[in-house]
């Protein structure tokens, strides 16, 4: 599956309002075999912005495309120097409220699975299992040559050790992990190459462009054929890659209930949309539901 490189989504007029009512989330969840289908609007509350909502980083950026990276070694270059900064504060960010929800819906039964579209890991670090990494983690990176995986931790040690000193103040942070510098700040930026191999490092993340592993697509497809409904959690749903699931789901009969507070390119094919904050809202959720929620870790 080849995610397009499609940034903006203009929602038709007639497309149905959201709703401040949470009982289809929580009858939802209370007849269990609930999927999550989460997207970048369940870590906002986490200090990592979105793409598309208010503030979006869309407004200000334009994410890297995987033909753009591989092509040119000046691209990977301001690829890796806004990586590399950016990893330190995308590095420190911790589960917010709705991904503690999401991990206790789980442990106490009520969900089939989890799907993100998120590759921050934050799922994972609030307590959630088995979690499918649609789109990959930022916590890995892979080398296009020989194919080898290491821990992003041992990478940002050796792009420490090339660039002692490299300190500019960002614009911003992007939902990719990187960081907004200028061509100045990027300066003459010390990219190093593949400690196996020496081939050109690549997150394993997909970027816009590149193809989602078809056997991670097959896995994703028959999540949806179990599950009893989908639960759609911070996701414009503009990429193909998160929105055929939602299309799946509704041409198989199967309730899809979205919780964002902007317009969806899924509304149509929703139950409803609730417009409210999600931490908020899966709380609430889940004192209905008696289920307890952790604290911040």
């Amino acid at each position: 599956m080849r995610m397009r490189p499609t940034l903006d989504w203009t929602p038709a007029e007639d497309l149905p309002p959201g709703t401040t009512d949470l009982r289809p989330v929580t009858d939802a969840l209370r007849a269990g075999g609930v999927l999550v289908l989460s997207g970048a609007g369940i870590s906002t509350e986490s200090g990592i912005p979105d793409y598309r909502g208010e503030g979006g980083s869309l407004s200000r950026h334009t994410p890297m495309t995987y033909q753009e990276f591989t092509a040119d070694a000046g691209a990977r270059q301001r690829y890796w120097a806004r990586g590399h900064l950016g990893w330190r504060t995308f590095g420190r960010a911790r589960p917010n409220a709705g991904h503690r929800a999401v991990a206790a819906f789980a442990r106490h039964g009520l969900l089939s699975g989890v799907i993100t579209q998120n590759v921050d890991g934050l799922h994972q670090a609030a307590g959630s299992e088995d979690v499918v990494e649609l789109h990959g983690s930022l916590e890995r990176v892979v080398c296009l040559s020989c194919g080898a995986l290491s821990p992003r931790r041992e990478l940002a040690r050796r792009l420490e050790e090339a660039n002692a000193g490299f300190a500019p103040v960002a614009a911003g942070l992007n939902p990719d992990g990187d960081a907004d510098l200028t061509r100045e700040q990027v300066g003459d930026f010390r990219v190093v190459p593949c400690a196996a191999c020496g081939g050109v490092l690549k997150p394993d993340v997909v970027f816009f462009g590149e193809s989602v592993p078809p056997r991670r697509v097959e896995h994703c497809r028959s999540l949806v054929r179990e599950a009893a409904s989908l639960l759609v959690l911070g996701s414009s749903l503009t990429v193909m890659s998160g929105l055929r699931f939602v299309r799946q789901a509704a041409e198989a009969g199967k309730p899809v209930v979205i919780v964002n507070r902007d317009r969806t390119r899924g509304d149509r094919q929703a139950v409803t949309r609730v417009a409210l904050p999600l931490g908020a809202a899966l709380t609430t959720v889940a004192g209905r539901l008696g289920v307890p929620v952790d604290g911040p870790g």
